[in-house]
């Protein structure tokens, strides 16, 4: 990640990243501080940017930052801070510091397959929290994209699949059959996913599983495939009804995590 200079630039990098982070700010002083108020300064779990005047009182503040990112509070909590002797510090005045912590890592979905359910299906994920990547080999696809989805349109989906972070959610439901089984190959390989589905019938697990067997992929990995995808109790055929479905199934998990 680059180091950019303004804040609000270091939130964007980050919450493009799916980083969570502390937002420190000053929000006043008394007597002799080193910094004034709006002083700002983001704390990650591993990293820092910009500055509320260094010292020890910078040092406590990163690390209460970085406690309340491991306990993964979410409310704001102001800390009003003498800096004397008990500080290690001699500047005899007060600072009121202000810890927000921001940008809770969302999931990361990667749905391969553009076609009218993968349409219906990315454009509901659009309006959740979370991060969309859409992958297709198909020149002209994403015309529905919402914004903040990613769009790949590249000649072998399985190098999205290996390179997506470990813990994300897959779906799959692309054109070609036999994609679906690369896919379903390439992800299984994995093992470090939240979630798998594949779109289908039961025949087509049958087979799927069969085929999947055959190279090598065991019981307990093809146990963790999803398919037919999506919540049971949602029978419709619509692209919107199957889009609907596997939301909810997506929900319904990341929900499990939080």
């Amino acid at each position: 990640m680059n180091q950019p200079d303004d804040w609000i630039d270091i939130l964007q990098q980050l919450r493009a990243a799916g980083k969570p982070c502390v937002l420190l700010t000053v929000l006043n002083e008394k007597g002799s501080v080193p910094r004034g108020d709006g002083t700002k300064m983001v704390v990650t779990a591993g990293e820092t940017w910009l500055t509320i005047g260094g010292g020890n009182l910078e040092f406590q503040c990163i690390a209460q930052a970085r406690t309340m990112l491991q306990a993964q509070q979410t409310m704001p909590h102001l800390e009003h801070i003498a800096l004397g002797a008990r500080t290690g510090q001699c500047c005899g005045g007060m600072a009121s510091v202000l810890f927000e912590p921001l940008l809770a890592p969302s999931p990361s979905v990667v749905v391969f397959g553009a076609g009218h359910v993968g349409q219906a299906l990315v454009n509901l994920l659009g309006t959740l929290p979370c991060q969309v990547t859409w992958v297709d080999e198909r020149p002209g696809m994403f015309a529905t994209a919402p914004s903040g989805v990613i769009c790949r349109q590249v000649d072998d989906p399985n190098d999205e699949a290996r390179s997506a972070a470990p813990g994300s959610y897959f779906v799959v439901m692309t054109h070609h059959h036999p994609r679906d089984l690369e896919l379903a190959e390439t992800i299984l390989r994995r093992d470090d996913y939240r979630y798998f589905g594949l779109i289908g019938s039961r025949t087509k697990r049958q087979r799927f599983d069969y085929r999947l067997e055959g190279k090598g992929i065991t019981s307990h990995q093809l146990a963790k495939m999803r398919c037919p995808v999506g919540l049971p109790d949602v029978k419709g055929k619509l692209p919107a009804e199957i889009a609907v479905s596997i939301a909810g199934e997506l929900i319904a998990v990341w929900q499990q995590d939080a």
